[in-house]
């Protein structure tokens, strides 16, 4: 194994519990200010490119602008909050984690299997990059951040992309975060701003409720029980209702 790869593809292990990455207490002020353009996305890498145009036909609307929004809140939480991180992690792969991350929760697939739908997910992620071209660390690199973004726990390690995926679609979901106060403070306002009204949120939080609502019907053992309260929090985030 090839240990550039490691950084490149978000392997470094951080500890699972943000709390201490963020020692309680570091987001008392809100960062800077980075503007949307001054993030770029890989739009013309041929693996993001095949990335893309499949999950524009497999993904509902409202989900498919969320994983562009986590890209971005991404990021801009790299660039400000994990600098070392930010000199070598690859925009490539983040970029395919966002966009596959919610897979699971597509139209065909949410009702395919019992499995829960970040496992299953990841799953069906892994042959989708290796198909598209992707080398298999990086594709095995998403599908570990797939699998484990809703696994919000206190102890042991995961991957940075891991930790990375878990901050931004908590940010873009509920906004509060069990384990790391003033959370909502971990993007600038004005970048966030920017980043909702390019890619709208289409009532996302009643949308998205409604899916955790419907896997944990359907799937009353689904890993998404494990977020206690998720679907409530999701309905009721105030930092993200004046953009629904």
């Amino acid at each position: 194994m090839d240990q550039d790869e490691v950084g490149l593809n978000g392997w470094t292990s951080v500890p699972a519990d943000a709390g201490v990455i963020f020692d309680h207490h570091s987001l008392i002020n809100e960062p800077e200010y980075i503007p949307m353009d001054a993030i770029e996305f890989p739009f013309n890498h041929p693996v993001v490119s095949k990335t893309l145009d499949y999950v524009k036909q497999v993904l509902h609307p409202e989900t498919f602008n969320h994983s562009m929004r986590v890209y971005y809140y991404g990021m801009a939480i790299t660039k400000q909050h994990f600098p070392q991180q930010a000199t070598v992690l690859s925009p490539v792969t983040w970029a395919l984690t966002c966009l596959l991350h919610d897979l699971g929760t597509a139209e065909e697939n949410l009702r395919a299997t019992r499995m829960s739908f970040d496992i299953f997910g990841g799953i069906k992620a892994l042959q989708t990059l290796k198909d598209f071209g992707a080398s298999s660390d990086q594709a095995e690199a998403v599908t570990e951040a797939i699998i484990r973004h809703q696994d919000m726990g206190v102890d042991g390690s995961i991957t940075f992309i891991g930790q990375l995926i878990q901050l931004a679609t908590t940010y873009d979901n509920t906004s509060i975060h069990p384990h790391v106060k003033n959370f909502e403070k971990i993007v600038n306002s004005r970048t966030r701003e920017e980043i909702n009204k390019a890619h709208i949120r289409l009532a996302w939080s009643k949308f998205f409720s409604g899916t955790i609502q419907t896997e944990e019907t359907f799937k009353p053992w689904c890993h998404s029980t494990h977020l206690v309260d998720f679907a409530e929090e999701i309905r009721n985030n105030s930092l993200m209702k004046q953009f629904e």
